[in-house]
């Protein structure tokens, strides 16, 4: 993270609330990462926007919460216990692991023979299975381990047969769900980009056998659609076509959506053609028919699948290297978070012009309760001068910032029961009624 601009936001992060290092008091948790008092809402913006877009605002979609821990079988039927697994290298040295293709020697572009950290020798590599283990129940064999699940999707193929069975879709529909998955990286890096717990937000789209491309094109147009409506500019997002020697197996297309982070292109989302084979998969370790009869009189099929995926700890990533603006305003520098509203942690702020003036406080409190009521995400502030507000408020991205003065008891009757309304981006001021303002900053 070498970067100045990943230094900033890192830094912004972690003053303004946003998010923390893991277990920071105890020398922290290498690959995990606290969401704090900022970071908490706009992860939920951007999953509450998601599930709206992609379930809620559509009559194909069918929500879903599996459990975090599953029967093992379906991670060996998936072929996650056998093959979910990164290169490893270990140093005869020191014994530090490095994923093999992140260790490189600079001069030449080719994976290292030595250790960056001490100069041992590397050993053979080897493959890492990347999945959690842990242990169901009081005894600790064989038969008690499990796993953390490593993606969410294994818990949405194996719960295909229960939404059918209690809703009957009809061909095409979608299972979606959004949840925790944990992957132990032999190499957490780059912030909230790799780490060994993290967030998804998956769908698998369930299509006619032959009926593929239509849903796989809707679904590239939808991930575009998502990024704009959470402040992603399209300039800083590129389709990479995965190539026949790097898709998996029972892909015939795959899509990886990249986004210019200040660290490098990196990947943000995907969206694969898997065929029928997860399902072909679990119905034949677990015995259980996972085909479905689409239309009355027809042989039951079974279906393919489109998946998107995106990753909300990415996702916020994303957003925020996207919203980070310097600009000058008054003749000083400031940095401000410019956030689409709908993804802004606090929607506006409420400030009494002066704190140690009674009638302005009662007043401010009034205007901050009755927004509060529709709006829960409105700060009350009114700490230090006006200025210093603004720039803290332009720091956590706070579109508008609304300031009770004398003017809005009355001082100028003409002025009366209105505030000043101040624009993030602009720093533009205008006199609103207070009756307005709830229009105003949803």
């Amino acid at each position: 993270m070498a970067e100045t601009g990943m230094d900033k936001i890192v830094s912004l992060a972690k003053r303004r609330g946003f998010i923390y290092p893991g277990s920071e008091i105890y020398g922290g948790l290498s690959g995990t990462w606290d969401y704090g008092p900022l970071g908490v809402e706009i992860k939920n913006n951007i999953k509450n926007l998601w599930w709206r877009m992609f379930v809620q605002d559509r009559d194909d979609m069918y929500g879903l919460d599996a459990a975090i821990l599953m029967n093992p079988k379906a991670w060996e039927a998936s072929g996650h216990v056998s093959g979910f697994s990164d290169p490893l290298v270990e140093c005869k040295k020191c014994k530090h692991r490095f994923r093999a293709d992140q260790v490189e020697d600079p001069s030449t572009g080719l994976r290292a023979s030595k250790c960056p950290e001490c100069g041992g020798a590397f050993g053979e590599v080897r493959q890492f299975n990347m999945m959690f283990q842990t242990q169901i129940g009081a005894t600790e064999d064989e038969s008690s381990t499990t796993y953390f699940r490593p993606e969410t999707a294994g818990g949405i193929f194996v719960n295909f047969k229960n939404v059918i069975d209690s809703f009957h879709p009809k061909l095409p529909f979608g299972i979606a769900q959004i949840g925790k998955a944990f992957r132990n990286e032999i190499a957490p890096r780059d912030f909230i980009f790799r780490s060994r717990e993290f967030e998804q937000m998956e769908i698998e789209y369930f299509v006619r056998p032959g009926e593929w491309e239509g849903a796989f094109e809707e679904w590239r147009k939808n991930v575009h659609a998502f990024n704009e409506a959470v402040g992603i500019p399209a300039s800083a997002v590129h389709e990479l076509e995965v190539g026949d020697g790097d898709r998996a197996h029972y892909s015939k297309r795959t899509i990886d959506f990249e986004f210019d982070f200040p660290f490098g292109r990196k990947e943000l989302y995907g969206l694969a053609y898997r065929g029928d084979f997860d399902l072909q998969a679990h119905s034949g370790a677990s015995g259980v028919p996972l085909k479905m009869v689409d239309a009355e009189g027809e042989e039951p099929v079974m279906p393919h699948v489109v998946e998107p995926s995106f990753g909300v700890d990415r996702t916020v990533l994303a957003v925020l290297a996207s919203a980070y603006t310097e600009d000058e305003l008054g003749g000083e520098v400031r940095t401000y978070l410019k956030f689409p509203k709908v993804i802004a942690p606090i929607k506006a702020a409420v400030f009494p012009l002066l704190k140690n003036k009674p009638e302005l406080v009662t007043k401010a409190r009034e205007v901050y309760t009755m927004l509060k009521k529709f709006v829960p995400q409105v700060m009350w502030d009114d700490n230090g001068n006006i200025g210093k507000r603004y720039r803290r408020q332009d720091e956590i991205g706070t579109p508008y910032c609304i300031t009770i003065d004398f003017d809005t008891l009355g001082e100028k009757p003409e002025l009366k029961d209105t505030v000043t309304i101040r624009n993030r981006d602009t720093g533009e001021q205008e006199r609103e009624s207070i009756h307005n303002l709830l229009s105003r900053i949803v």
